[in-house]
């Protein structure tokens, strides 16, 4: 059965609600932003058991403005977590930094092409149970010029508004039969149901860090086990 989150992490998301109702594309969103990833220190990893992946949480302006991320559906036709929910992004080619790979993803997938300078920051390195680590790049896109989604890859784009992630009511935690360790769901109108780790906890974390200036961790949370695939 769903659940809810701690009492303490309710409340101050409660407090959050009137301040994030709105969250306009523009500068001041864009400092606020930065600052508070500037302010926050990022777990990283070693790869060296886990293959190195990186994704991108891409800042585009949404409907009415206001700000909102790219989220994509997967075809189910490919071979690795078919049908499911992802950032855009992928593993990390030798040789290539994670920042090069994660922009590299991003206009193979996508069709846009921002460059170093889009990059905000990063969140905590997340280790997955099909044996990667996914480092999380914040982007502020304010080109879209060039969105074209490969369809090879992507079978759905959605603009999750960045005021649906801050909702008080977007956080549950799920029992999950394979740990002790609740996982965590979001809730989202936009994609009418709910997404799961290991995309909703790093978009939990971002919603938590980026957006609440709070310095919450997210890599204890479970996975569900179809995401293994």
């Amino acid at each position: 059965m769903p659940g809810t989150l701690p009492p303490r992490v309710a409340a101050c998301a409660a407090r959050d609600e009137r301040l994030n109702a709105s969250l306009p594309f523009g500068a001041a969103l864009r400092r606020a932003i930065t600052d508070r990833l500037a302010h926050f220190t990022a777990h990283t990893l070693s790869p060296e058991e886990l293959r190195r992946a990186a994704v991108v949480i891409a800042i585009v302006a949404g409907e009415g403005g206001e700000a909102a991320c790219l989220l994509t559906r997967r075809p189910a036709t490919i071979t690795r977590h078919a049908g499911q929910y992802a950032l855009p992004g992928g593993r990390v080619d030798p040789g290539e930094s994670e920042v090069d790979g994660a922009l590299r993803e991003l206009h193979e997938e996508l069709g846009l092409a921002p460059g170093h300078e889009a990059i905000l920051g990063t969140l905590d390195d997340y280790a997955t149970q099909s044996g990667f680590r996914i480092r999380p790049f914040v982007a502020w896109v304010e080109d879209e010029n060039g969105l074209a989604p490969d369809p090879r890859e992507v079978a759905r784009l959605h603009r999750i508004p960045l005021a649906e992630l801050a909702s008080p009511a977007a956080p549950t935690l799920e029992a999950v039969a394979h740990s002790d360790q609740p996982t965590i769901c979001l809730a989202l109108p936009s994609i009418g149901g709910r997404l799961h780790a290991p995309t909703g906890a790093i978009l939990y974390q971002f919603r938590e860090v980026a957006l609440a200036g709070r310095h919450t961790r997210v890599g204890h949370f479970a996975q569900p086990r179809f995401s293994w695939q």
